[in-house]
């Protein structure tokens, strides 16, 4: 709760005129025996700021997977696992973004996660999983480790 002198100095304005806005409606506040006292939301309202969003604080995390002697078609099994992954264990309260790039070259694979830590790490236990029980997969790196 903000004093009237408070929300003055927050928006640059005289006191007269935040009592103003208090009379005429424009400004919401309570009165506390003689003196007015401005809630957060109704300030945010009348600048027009959107209202913090009430629950926990939004957690998200960003994660870049490096897997090594990939050849191209098993970085493409791979990604659409991932992607089988993501889409079909889709909670819309725990969004996430996944890209997938292969360097030819150096037959490096790169996974980019974004968004909730508890679906991140659902979906690094199932990259783990893959990678530890495809044989395809370890081919394909003993053959670029050749």
């Amino acid at each position: 709760m903000y004093s009237v002198e408070q929300v003055a100095d927050l928006l640059g304005l005289h006191v007269r005129t935040v009592r103003g806005y208090i009379r005429t409606g424009r400004l919401r506040a309570v009165r506390i025996g003689k003196q007015y006292r401005v809630a957060r939301a109704d300030l945010d309202a009348l600048t027009g700021r959107p209202a913090p969003a009430a629950g926990p604080p939004a957690l998200e995390v960003s994660s870049i997977v490096q897997v090594d002697g990939v050849n191209r078609a098993a970085a493409d099994r791979l990604a659409t696992l991932v992607l089988a992954g993501v889409n079909t264990h889709h909670d819309p309260a725990r969004p996430l973004r996944v890209q997938t790039v292969h360097d030819e070259e150096r037959h490096r694979m790169k996974i980019v996660i974004l968004g909730d830590a508890a679906a991140t790490a659902d979906l690094l236990h199932l990259v783990d999983a893959v990678l530890a029980g495809d044989n395809d997969l370890r081919t394909a790196k003993e053959a670029g480790d050749a």
